[in-house]
């Protein structure tokens, strides 16, 4: 990523963080950022382009915590309900940002297909290689751990966006994505 590009997203994370998914105007993306607004929009396509690219830059930053400090645990339950855990308080700890990105995730715009994919496959290259005790790149999952990461990562999507419209805490989301795993995972051994 060049210097300008880096500096695009840097703003846009710190608009939406400080005022919300409104706040993100490309307009004011381009000035603080200090760059033409025809700069912002040969990189980024809209808004929602800059948003998703914001939300691709986080995970990847989570992703490489976890491979600089795997996550421990006697039994994948536990190491996916860490994950799960230290995945929703690190969105809780910036609302309006986590709240932003989510709304681009879900927002259908036909231009974001290629980030949103590469995001949930980020999300699920992290969620299987904490579900095995893996290395993320590790290789070899059966299609019932895909199915699995999947499955979690929509619950856990589902329950963050009833968060970000104050239907519950960040506490409920975990649970609720645990006793998804709980679920899952008998099926998975039962199988």
């Amino acid at each position: 990523m060049d210097e300008r590009t880096d500096r695009i997203l840097q703003v846009a994370i710190e608009l939406a963080e400080n005022d919300g998914y409104e706040a993100v105007r490309l307009r004011d993306v381009a000035s603080k950022a200090e760059v033409a607004l025809g700069t912002v929009y040969r990189r980024f396509s809209c808004k929602e382009d800059i948003l998703a690219a914001a939300l691709n830059l986080q995970v990847s930053a989570f992703e490489q915590a976890i491979r600089l400090r795997p996550i421990d645990g006697d039994s994948p339950r536990e190491r996916l309900t860490t994950l799960f855990t230290l995945a929703t308080e690190a969105l809780a700890e910036r609302p309006k940002l986590a709240a932003a990105m989510l709304r681009t995730v879900s927002s259908g715009v036909p231009d974001l297909a290629d980030r949103v994919t590469r995001y949930h496959g980020m999300m699920s290259g992290i969620i299987l290689a904490v579900y095995r005790g893996e290395d993320i790149d590790a290789d070899g999952a059966t299609d019932g751990e895909k199915l699995l990461a999947a499955m979690l990562q929509n619950v856990w999507f589902a329950a963050l966006v009833g968060w970000t419209g104050g239907l519950h805490d960040t506490k409920t989301v975990v649970q609720q994505v645990c006793a998804c795993m709980d679920l899952l995972i008998r099926g998975l051994e039962n199988s």
